[in-house]
């Protein structure tokens, strides 16, 4: 089969070598983008009258029908043609000749595919930002029903502060709100059309650039054509973003883990996403967690691998950056998955109140709010820090919590201790009087809960 740069050589290429140098069986899926990149360039072309209007139809129709085949499965996918750009343009000329020859013209595949990768990675962005608002509905949702569900909050995993259960799951919608940000951020960067670089130094041929990124949907054109040839920085910022994401799913799928075990007892998961074990009949395992926390580990290794792979080239294009896509695709691939089945794990599974209450006077949850009520009596955070400390070890050598002490033994250690401490002791009443903007008392919380729902019912919801 002819290549479409066989001109210049007298021998056919190693078979070994095809199948070595191929990248149809990884970008065959860029089929859309490549397609619609190829419309938009030929009636760029036309308008400009390197090909007739007649010639931009055929061969804008001949696309259609080939990108119908490519969808159908009907389109044999060679080794020989390298990858998906000169599968199409081979078809195109089969159907239409010199005309399909045309195609190409004041385009290089280096421009070509920069211009796929930035269509696919807007499309794809697009498709995430929504599926983290999905996340953060289920949330929000949650944050509604166990508002008032007061739990332990961890430092180190040990019990810290008691909150509103709401303020957990808030506390997730917050982390997927940066990492929405920081993707629409990204879409900026990515919105810049590469096409009219050419291979690396742009045309003597009088293209118009702004027509083909206006078609596009483009916000604006590359200025450098080097640095376009070059330029996969948006794959790695693109790749960054989905790791922050695997990441704080993996943080959020390790926590329910862990209040899922029988240890903790705090979370009940739905069974459709839990399995059994082949040999243990009680078992039932939170393998789905477990597979979003492992998965996690691939995305984020996709960005070093990105990082390796550009750290050493020189301008402008290397055959090298064929590599790029197996990383970004399988990072895409792999958060979508996830992101997709989070929120029906998140709204299916229940919190049990009766567990967590049995336990939640455990651990002193209280002592930072007994604390703050002597810094109010005029007690230095200090001094105040090292009496809560104290009672904190009479109630261990005692057996009892810091609201079971009674009165004199609290004087005993601070006379400026009042009857009024006990409206602070105890978990309920520490988390109440967690007031500072952000804080986890379920009052505060339900202020912040309110502003989410406002902001999901919103117009960027």
């Amino acid at each position: 089969m002819a290549k479409a740069w066989g001109g210049r050589f007298e021998q056919p290429t190693d078979e070994a070598v095809e199948r070595f140098t191929e990248s149809i069986s990884f970008d065959a899926r860029l089929a859309e983008w490549d397609v619609r990149g190829s419309k938009a360039h030929v009636r760029m072309l036309s308008e400009v009258g390197l090909v007739t209007s007649e010639e931009a139809e055929q061969i804008e129709r001949a696309l259609d029908e080939i990108l119908q085949e490519i969808r159908a499965g009907r389109m044999r996918l060679s080794p020989e043609l390298e990858d998906i750009h000169m599968h199409i343009e081979h078809a195109l000329i089969e159907r239409l000749g010199d005309v399909g020859r045309k195609l190409h013209t004041a385009r290089s595949r280096n421009d070509q595919v920069a211009t796929d990768l930035k269509l696919f990675v807007r499309d794809a962005i697009d498709r995430i930002v929504e599926l983290l608002r999905e996340v953060q509905r289920a949330f929000v949702e949650r944050a509604k029903r166990d508002l008032e569900t007061i739990v332990p909050a961890y430092t180190h995993l040990q019990r810290a502060q008691p909150v509103s259960a709401a303020h957990y799951w808030l506390a997730y919608c917050e982390k997927f709100e940066r990492d929405r940000q920081r993707l629409l951020d990204c879409r900026r960067r990515v919105d810049v059309c590469p096409l009219g670089a050419a291979a690396l130094a742009g045309t003597s041929l009088p293209i118009d650039r702004r027509r083909t990124a206006e078609l596009l949907g483009f916000a604006d054109v590359t200025a450098n054509s080097l640095d376009t040839s070059s330029d996969r920085d948006f794959l790695v910022e693109f790749t960054f973003d989905l790791a922050m994401i695997a990441t704080h799913l993996s943080g959020w799928a390790e926590e329910w883990i862990i209040w899922f075990s029988t240890e903790f007892g705090f979370l009940k998961l739905p069974d459709a996403y839990t399995t059994g074990s082949s040999i243990m009949p009680q078992k039932r395992n939170p393998d789905v967690l477990e597979l979003i926390r492992g998965k996690s580990a691939r995305v984020i290794a996709a960005v070093q691998q990105l990082f390796v792979l550009l750290k050493g080239l020189p301008l402008a294009y290397n055959r090298d950056l064929q590599e790029d896509k197996l990383a970004v695709f399988d990072a895409y691939d792999t958060v979508r998955s996830c992101l997709a089945l989070a929120p029906a794990i998140i709204r299916g599974a229940e919190l049990q109140p009766d567990r967590i209450a049995e336990r939640i006077e455990e651990g002193f949850l209280d002592a930072t709010s007994l604390m703050e009520y002597l810094i109010r009596k005029g007690v230095p955070m200090r001094a105040a820090h090292e009496t809560v400390g104290r009672l904190v070890a009479e109630c261990e050598r005692r057996g009892v919590r810091l609201a079971d002490l009674p009165l004199e033994a609290l004087r005993a250690v601070d006379s400026r201790i009042d009857e009024d401490v006990y409206q602070v002791l105890g978990s309920r009443n520490a988390a109440m009087a967690l007031r500072s903007l952000g804080g986890g008392s379920p009052a505060v919380v339900a202020e912040r809960l309110a502003e989410w729902e406002k902001r999901l019912a919103g117009a960027d919801g």
